[in-house]
């Protein structure tokens, strides 16, 4: 991976923590009683949005698609913790525990991204955003038929396998958005 990835991949990757920590303080850790189905269909909304977004060209509501890839990544980030610790009945978790899994889980991502893109030599640099959106939704889509397979897969990868390649592809959109002129 090159400096220039690695620097831009850190500089959307703090974006994302420091929205993940604010809303850690406005809402506490509430999303540990979430079952994964239901964090998988929260990043399908956000998903589903960036799409509809994409297409139709306006918005009524005064967001754009950079807060909906920034959802994937976190809620994406939670999914994996959801599958480490499972579900909680009690939603409380320390904000430092949470903290150290959310960057445990993202750099696991990270260095997913850092092997893929030496072989595929970053070829994400050359798709458009919306091939990305459509690559997370396509991720989705699998991640609940495997879900729904009660996790069984014959010769597939896991959730945790999509939940990182969402991470990755909603940062690369992230990236294009953040530095449109760099790419």
């Amino acid at each position: 991976m090159s400096k220039h990835t690695d620097q831009q991949f850190e500089h959307v990757i703090k974006i994302c923590r420091e929205i993940f920590e604010k809303k850690m303080v406005d809402y506490g850790t509430a999303w540990r009683i979430l079952r994964p189905e239901s964090v998988t269909d929260q990043i399908f909304i956000k998903a589903q949005r960036i799409r509809s977004l994409q297409v139709k060209g306006t918005s009524r509501v005064d967001e754009g698609i950079r807060p909906e890839f920034i959802g994937i990544v976190n809620y994406s980030v939670m999914a994996l913790i959801q599958l480490e610790k499972g579900i909680a009945d009690n939603p409380e978790m320390a904000p430092d525990e949470a903290m150290t899994l959310y960057n445990k889980h993202l750099y696991g991502a990270k260095k997913l991204m850092e092997d893929k893109n030496h072989d595929y030599d970053e070829a994400w640099r050359s798709m458009r955003i919306s091939s990305l959106t459509d690559l997370i939704l396509m991720k989705l889509y699998r991640t609940k038929q495997i879900e729904d397979n009660k996790g069984k897969t014959l010769i597939s990868e896991g959730v945790d396998a999509n939940y990182m390649d969402m991470i990755n592809y909603a940062v690369f959109a992230l990236i294009k958005l953040e530095f449109p002129d760099e790419i």
